[in-house]
């Protein structure tokens, strides 16, 4: 008895691996044209689906070639603020989630770069899973080809501020992020995809001489070392002074702004004393700066209150930063931010 096929999964390579994977049929180079617009633009998952391809050609690919990499274990939808989330299992069993977050002027994924995270953030639901591995550039896609197709929409903005540290998968999250980007693909455009480090300095100054022009986001949440490595262990790895070299080196070679993510802990790192370290941090840094009241995920860390979020940001209007507050949408059914966990809802 023969041995069963090892079909390759299409999804994920970019037009040089499936002008490759063509040439190897073999058909003529146009096809691996066709075949890209087919997965990344017009999303779809089965190859008799393609009908510009001969009948023969769809029946060739389907014996050596398959399309998409997720299945769809759970979909939560947010009664408050119609976010949904969406709990994936991959080719092996493991499971990640996405969330997709609609508001007036947009339509955001927060997409995940792996499963778990070795970085054990304190605070962040995911950081408590530990690390499992990496997710493919095709596994990373196929989050936002799948929420086109649930939604019948197009997302206009991705987000890799899900499970697991960007940073830490560079490779395949730059891949995903110029399939995402590629005009014949899903044609979202740079200034809408950002990518969100925890403070990996060396990936910091490998998209800076690379010249990526995706977003640059840096998860912040303290502004001294003494309470960053507390909470983000890393820290003590690559301390506040290495990670805002990087940052001012960044602004200065690419001429965009870095946008700093600040959770706000209450009781922790949200009095005048953190605001104004804060301030003397970021002072000579052109950059913008997301507050985002913790959303509850961990024991032992809570949300401040309202009246004490909008002293926060008191606090900081003298700064020549602009400064936002950013409500996360999706706490109700643990979308939030940091409570990404790859769990099933609990049911009452």
């Amino acid at each position: 008895m023969s041995e069963k096929t090892i079909k390759i999964n299409l999804t994920g390579l970019d037009q040089s691996e499936l002008e490759k994977f063509v040439a190897e049929l073999p058909e003529i180079k146009f096809r691996s044209r066709q075949l890209f617009s087919w997965i990344y633009q017009k999303k779809a998952t089965d190859f008799a689906q393609m009908s510009d391809l001969s009948l023969p050609l769809r029946r060739k690919l389907a014996a050596v070639a398959e399309i998409g990499l997720l299945a769809l274990v759970e979909k939560s939808i947010s009664p408050q603020s119609g976010s949904t989330k969406y709990l994936f299992s991959l080719q092996d069993g493991r499971r990640i989630e996405s969330v997709y977050i609609p508001e007036k002027d947009r339509r955001t994924l927060c997409i995940s770069s792996q499963v778990g995270c070795a970085l054990g953030c304190r605070f962040c639901a995911t950081g408590t899973l530990g690390f499992t591995r990496n997710l493919s550039a095709g596994e990373i896609v196929d989050q936002v080809l799948f929420a086109e197709r649930d939604q019948m929409l197009e997302i206009t903005n991705v987000v890799f501020m899900g499970m697991g540290e960007p940073f830490m998968n560079t490779d395949a999250v730059l891949q995903a992020a110029a399939l995402i980007n590629h005009a014949d693909g899903l044609a979202i455009g740079s200034r809408h995809i950002v990518i969100s480090t925890v403070g990996i300095v060396p990936a910091i100054e490998r998209f800076t001489a690379e010249k990526h022009r995706y977003k640059l986001a840096v998860s912040l949440h303290a502004a001294t070392d003494e309470k960053r490595v507390q909470i983000v262990p890393i820290a003590r790895k690559y301390p506040l002074a290495q990670l805002m070299t990087a940052l001012h080196a960044y602004y200065e070679k690419s001429g965009r702004r870095p946008t700093i993510e600040y959770a706000l802990l209450a009781g922790f790192n949200d009095s005048k004393a953190d605001a104004i370290a804060l301030q003397k941090l970021l002072r000579s840094l052109p950059c913008k700066i997301n507050l985002i009241p913790y959303n509850p995920a961990v024991a032992g860390f809570e949300r401040p209150s309202p009246e004490r979020v909008d002293a926060f940001a008191a606090w900081l209007a003298q700064m020549p930063a602009a400064v936002s507050v950013r409500w996360s949408q999706g706490d109700d059914i643990n979308a939030a931010c940091g409570q990404l966990a790859a769990r099933t809802q609990e049911r009452q």
